[in-house]
């Protein structure tokens, strides 16, 4: 059995931008034989969650621009599976992995989602609910539960050909649409006072709407500053440029 694609590492830097990856919070549980239905779960359109759908994110390199919205989406290609090595972790939502769930992992795709999965080789079909990201395997397309895998008949080959159909009933609500900007964040701070000084470095560097923002992180007081808006992506990639060439080394997108 060859494990699914590689899972992103716990990146609550971008998984509080993308959620959290998947970390196996206890050892790998043997495997065992599972046989849901097929159909056991009943698809629903849900309000996205709260993690795992950044704008964006980026994993090895390579940025994944998260769907404003699952209806109409139709895709082919590469499905692969994960099981024993994750499960009990969490995934990008912030939910509990279970192996014997009929769930799945998609790139982009606003989670969670449905879709029906079904096999081209053989014609099985089945509904998962997606509450994870990944794979990002090169032309991989959805990762799969072992409960889901199974019933695709895959599980051996590691690996089907399949087509990947939302289920989505309704264009989403005006609040679940792509933000029309996108802010940077320049830095994070225990004291507003070292916040306050390097918004001041920045603005003096002729950085666009620079601000200091009051949060809080495991109790403790936090003072964020961010600068923007940048309308499109390669005019957040910019400002990233700029805000690092004027010392802010961790920019990154802000939430």
């Amino acid at each position: 059995m060859t494990p699914a694609s590689r899972r992103v590492a716990c990146a609550l830097a971008l998984l509080a931008l993308a959620g959290c990856a998947r970390e196996p919070l206890r050892p790998a549980v043997p495997s065992a034989p599972v046989t849901p239905a097929a159909d056991a779960a009943v698809p629903g359109d849900e309000p996205r969650a709260r993690y795992g759908n950044p704008p964006f994110y980026e994993v090895d390199g390579r940025r994944y621009v998260v769907l404003p919205s699952a209806v109409g989406y139709v895709e082919q290609g590469v499905a692969s599976w994960y099981g024993p090595d994750f499960h009990g972790g969490r995934t990008s939502t912030g939910e509990t992995y279970d192996m014997n769930a009929m769930t799945g992992a998609h790139p982009t795709l606003p989670l969670p989602a449905w879709v029906r999965v079904t096999n081209l080789e053989n014609g099985r079909s089945v509904v998962v609910r997606l509450n994870d990201r990944g794979p990002f395997a090169k032309g991989r397309i959805i990762d799969l539960s072992r409960a889901a895998a199974e019933q695709l008949d895959m599980v051996r080959a590691g690996t089907a050909r399949v087509e990947v159909v939302s289920l989505a009933g309704a264009a989403p609500p005006a609040a679940a649409a792509r933000p029309a900007a996108y802010y940077a964040q320049a830095g994070a701070f225990g004291t507003r006072e070292n916040a306050e000084a390097l918004a001041v470095r920045l603005r003096d560097a002729g950085i666009p709407g620079v601000t200091v923002t009051d949060a809080s992180a495991e109790g403790r007081a936090l003072f964020r500053v961010r600068a923007g808006p940048a309308a499109t992506l390669p005019d957040f990639d910019a400002l990233i440029e700029r805000l690092r060439a004027a010392g802010a080394r961790d920019a990154r997108l802000a939430l």
